[in-house]
């Protein structure tokens, strides 16, 4: 049986051997607190959405014309893997996250959300679960399939916590606010328009949910009210669940979520309809409806989030990483007491962020999307000393 620590070590050591690269390949930046070298992992990728490392060395990938692809030993394997369920590619559509189990180097479970084809031409978000053994996905079980329906604001983050649970975004699917914001579907437990759901491990609905035994709500909503939530993280010291979604033109959000919470969509915030500048909602504050943590105006189109907890870094321990794709910038969120106290820009002009992760070296993994510019690639952040520079 493999243990947790040997199986760190060979991720640790796989991971130096894989990323290992040419210095002409290498980007020195500056920043308050490090200063960084951007350096390029791997190329030729496809729309990467997501990003996961497993203990073995190997780094996955998703791509969102629906291919999962693997890192191994440096190189980008030119087979996808196998097994992975058709997907309704189209605008946002795709294939979106990957994320292992935590108990990932026991089970081997793989948690993968995309858009799924429904009859019609409509699509919606699931997430399905299955083994990964030899560049197959096996014994795959759907976990979730979304009530929506819509063009497209999937959400599709995935994040456990340390109780056995796993949270999925969903987002409001494009749905456009009109006449009585509270008649938005964002609004309504009855469906899953613009929610973050909570369920078992299997896709059993806990018996603790906020919505269990509320008549003509589903039970696996845990909070509600979001627009376009594609960053998500749980921080396993204080519990803390943190999101990031795209508000319309400006107003993009950082909400740490709560269980029954509304968070207001289409009803408050403190964006604008796109072109026009007109008003969508009718206050930025209402009682009942919880504010964000942040606010990006200008939009940055947040896209992954993570929260940095390892040392290579050390003046970033407790700092959360926001993607941003129209912002083409990972946003450094220093926090205190729940609150974001400062923020400084990284990687301002490198490409559209994707996602963000933290790999088990430490170091900073970020997927760029770049639509008009494919392949799109994977590069990292390494620290650099200072008297390295000079």
């Amino acid at each position: 049986m493999l243990t947790a620590t040997v199986a760190r070590k060979a991720l640790l050591a796989a991971l130096t051997l894989c990323c290992a690269l040419t210095a002409s390949a290498d980007d020195t930046r500056y920043s308050a607190y490090h200063d960084y070298r951007v350096v390029t992992v791997a190329e030729g990728l496809i729309r990467p959405w997501s990003m996961a490392f497993l203990p073995d060395g190997e780094m996955l990938v998703t791509e969102q014309p629906g291919r999962l692809r693997v890192i191994r030993n440096g190189e980008l394997l030119e087979d996808p893997v196998e097994g992975v369920p058709e997907v309704f590619y189209r605008g946002q559509g795709g294939l979106l996250d990957v994320v292992p189990h935590p108990a990932f180097a026991l089970n081997r479970l793989l948690y993968l959300s995309y858009s799924k084809p429904l009859a019609n031409d409509e699509s919606t978000t699931a997430v399905i679960r299955g083994r990964y053994e030899q560049g197959q996905l096996r014994n795959i079980e759907e976990i979730f399939e979304a009530k929506t329906r819509g063009r497209g604001h999937y959400g599709s983050r995935i994040a456990f916590d340390d109780n056995g649970h796993v949270f999925i975004t969903v987002g409001d699917r494009q749905v456009p606010p009109s006449g009585d914001l509270e008649d938005h579907p964002a609004q309504s437990l009855a469906d899953h328009h613009g929610v973050v759901v909570r369920l078992r491990e299997d896709g059993s609905v806990p018996a603790d949910n906020p919505f269990v035994d509320r008549e003509n709500a589903l039970p696996e909503i845990w909070s509600y009210g979001h627009r376009s939530p594609q960053g998500m993280v749980f921080d396993s010291s204080t519990g803390n669940l943190w999101i990031t979604e795209h508000g319309p033109q400006g107003g993009d959000e950082l909400n740490l979520i709560e269980p029954g919470g509304n968070y207001g969509w289409p009803v408050i915030g403190y964006g604008v309809n796109y072109g026009s500048g007109k008003a969508i909602h009718e206050a930025t504050h209402r009682e009942g409806m919880i504010q964000p943590r942040k606010i990006w105006v200008p939009s940055i189109a947040t896209s992954g989030l993570a929260l940095y907890e390892a040392n290579a870094f050390h003046n970033w321990r407790r700092h959360l990483l926001a993607g941003g794709l129209a912002g083409q910038q990972i946003a450094l969120l220093e926090l205190e007491d729940q609150s974001v106290i400062r923020e400084e820009t990284l990687v301002k002009g490198l490409g559209r962020v994707r996602d963000v992760r933290v790999g088990p070296d430490g170091f900073i993994y970020i997927a760029l999307d770049d639509r008009r510019a494919d392949p799109s690639a994977i590069v990292r952040l390494e620290p650099v000393a200072r008297e390295e520079i000079r």
